[in-house]
């Protein structure tokens, strides 16, 4: 697979460490930044790796800020992301089994590298859900995509 990385200052520490285990992993990764612990605006990032991935040029993307859910917050505004916060190896097998999530999330600030390097091992290792009650949920996400516009259009 190809996996598209990006990271805020926050997350800075931990890229590279990442980068080595994905690719120890068998999978090429695009890394959109940041290149320093200088501070940067997640949002930039998130919707870089987004781009990627729902324009079918990464498999599936991992952003790291402090907490996670900034990331995942400006990652969801992208049509066809699904990112997920995850803090536990359960979480990141679960985004995957039961949401078909393509983009994980992690908070810097909240988890140690190690536990990082599990979750994306584990979220990277699981397939997404194929159980049709999964499935219809996230045709309806889907849905849900395609009739938002603007309350004022």
């Amino acid at each position: 697979m190809k996996i598209a990385i990006g990271v805020d200052h926050a997350g800075f520490d931990y890229k590279d460490s990442l980068i080595k285990v994905i690719k120890s992993m068998g999978h090429s990764v695009e890394d959109t930044g940041t290149s320093s612990s200088e501070s940067v605006d997640y949002p930039d990032f998130a919707e870089k790796v987004s781009r990627i991935v729902s324009c079918g040029d990464a498999d599936a993307g991992i952003l790291i800020c402090g907490t996670g859910i900034g990331m995942s917050i400006s990652a969801n505004k992208v049509k066809g992301i699904r990112a997920a916060v995850c803090w536990n190896f359960r979480s990141a097998t679960l985004a995957r089994e039961h949401n078909s999530a393509n983009v994980l999330c992690m908070g810097a600030r909240l988890l140690s590298l190690e536990n990082c390097i599990e979750i994306t091992k584990t979220f990277l290792n699981t397939p997404p859900g194929s159980e049709k009650r999964h499935l219809n949920r996230i045709n309806k996400i889907k849905k849900i995509e395609e009739r938002e516009q603007a309350c004022n259009e």
